[in-house]
């Protein structure tokens, strides 16, 4: 009981942090180094050591619990393999095999694709083993609230703030870039606009807007079926989190958002009347897309629609020519870690804003601009986590990784084999739901905030039935 307490305080304390991960980093690097340096390797992996002391604590305990069981019952007790189990096995020998075998093998690509690929995917296959208290979930789900309503709050006042405030911080004296050898970009802004996007403290406006689906999510659980009408407290942490979401300006977090709402929707108890309120929510989406339509540049983003468009089709054709994959860590974030920063800018674009900065590619169309005296190399990134899992692992890579997707979204609206929703169950359901729509157009599972926290979630409601093994043969419980 003691090593099950530790744990799920540890884990408490990691869903508490991990958003705050981009800000704690740059700041401590600020104190650290001093201005103008990329985050600290060591510093930055402190979410990777809390993790690994998570795992060995339930490896410890599943060994234990094993061994007291035999003690009393003369069995072995262990959770059987089921077919999600299966399919994480298969994808990670996959992915080691086709890494280790194309040429040339890079361990630094490796290194960081099995970071964003596969480590998320390990500790749901260990933790999910372990015995989780009846009070955790409620506990997540209040933190989790409770750290998004910070989080976003955080964002506005970060609104207010100027440049030189951000730089005093340890971020980036450029806006809207990312450069692998430099430090973080405080914020972004909408192309050809000063409009900012809010990024709060986290690394990205699209990863903040990813991660506020999953206190979204546990909000939007609260009005499931048999409970009665929710308390006004909750339609304020909804307009909250909608607010944050809508403000970051990510188009795929407010179209899983949406999506989320039509789900819960239609879901939600039949004390619920929703008839009577069917010509306001109709008003509403009019006026969403009056609103839309009459911001083109700030909603529609020809330039960024083009690419949303353009790059998974690149991605399309890569895996066409190698069906077996590049291996580990040649796309998405990963070859973002590895690769030079390019921009691209209009064929008729000024790209003297950039000379003097030798870290930073520039291209006006295809072309390359800056710098003179070196080729670039520039990451690969489909916009699209599916894809990028097919450039990296191939036909077969992705085939497995979007059956898995579809796996367990079905076992987590599952209870004993029959349709069921559960607070914690339907909750993880909306937010992995959310998470998985918006990786049809961005990286999505590309932040640890987002990656490890969902996946524990998940690991919490979906635990495989055991096993006995006894002498005289096998039964199962």
């Amino acid at each position: 009981m003691f090593l099950q307490r530790f744990r799920e305080r540890l884990v408490l304390l990691l869903i508490v942090l991990l958003p705050f991960h981009a800000f704690l980093v740059t700041a401590g690097t600020k104190i650290l180094e001093g201005p103008g340096h990329a985050p600290l390797g060591w510093l930055a992996v402190w979410k990777e050591g809390l993790l690994g002391i998570v795992l060995l604590i339930a490896l410890l305990e599943i060994v234990v619990r094993g061994v007291e069981w035999k003690m009393e019952n003369g069995k072995w007790k262990m959770p059987r393999f089921d077919a999600i189990d299966v399919l994480i096995v298969v994808f990670l020998a996959l992915g080691s095999i086709v890494s280790i075998f194309h040429f040339p093998f890079s361990i630094a690509h490796f290194l960081y694709g099995f970071k964003y690929d596969f480590l998320p995917l390990t500790v749901f296959l260990v933790l999910r083993r372990v015995h989780w208290s009846a009070a955790f979930g409620g506990k997540a789900s209040q933190f989790l609230i409770g750290i998004g309503a910070i989080v976003v709050l955080l964002g506005l006042v970060m609104f207010l703030l100027p440049q030189r405030a951000f730089e005093w911080l340890g971020y980036s004296a450029m806006h809207s870039l990312y450069v692998p050898g430099g430090s973080l970009a405080a914020f972004q802004q909408i192309g050809g606009t000063v409009l900012r996007r809010m990024q709060s403290v986290m690394s990205g406006p699209n990863q903040l807007g990813l991660w506020l689906l999953l206190p979204f999510s546990f909000v939007l659980a609260s009005l499931r079926h048999g409970e009665k009408p929710p308390h006004q407290a909750i339609f304020g942490f909804l307009l909250l989190f909608g607010a944050g979401i809508l403000l970051t300006f990510s188009r795929a977090a407010l179209l899983a958002a949406f999506l989320l709402v039509c789900v819960t929707f239609l879901n939600v108890g039949e004390h619920w009347n929703w008839r009577k309120l069917l010509p306001s929510i109709g008003a509403v989406a009019v006026l969403l897309l009056v609103v839309v339509f009459s911001f083109p540049d700030v909603f529609l983003r020809a330039a960024s629609s083009r690419d949303h468009f353009l790059r998974p089709l690149d991605a399309v054709q890569t895996i066409v020519r190698h069906p077996f994959g590049l291996g580990l860590g040649t796309a998405g974030p990963a070859s973002n870690r590895t690769s030079d920063a390019c921009v691209y800018l209009p064929v008729d674009g000024d790209a003297s804003w950039a000379e003097g900065n030798a870290s930073l590619c520039v291209f006006l169309g295809e072309t390359q601009v800056l710098p003179i005296d070196r080729e670039c190399r520039c990451p690969f990134l489909p916009e699209n986590w599916y894809l990028q899992i097919g450039v990296e692992l191939g036909i077969v890579g992705f085939t497995l990784f979007i059956t898995l997707v579809l796996l367990m979204l079905r076992m987590l609206r599952m209870k004993n084999g029959k349709w069921k929703i559960e607070n914690a169950r339907f909750a993880t359901y909306l937010a992995f739901l959310g998470v998985s729509i918006a990786a049809l157009f961005l990286h999505a599972w590309e932040d640890s905030a987002v990656a490890y926290t969902l996946w524990i979630l998940a690991a919490t409601v979906l635990r495989p039935r055991i096993r006995s093994y006894a002498a005289g043969g096998i039964a199962s419980s």
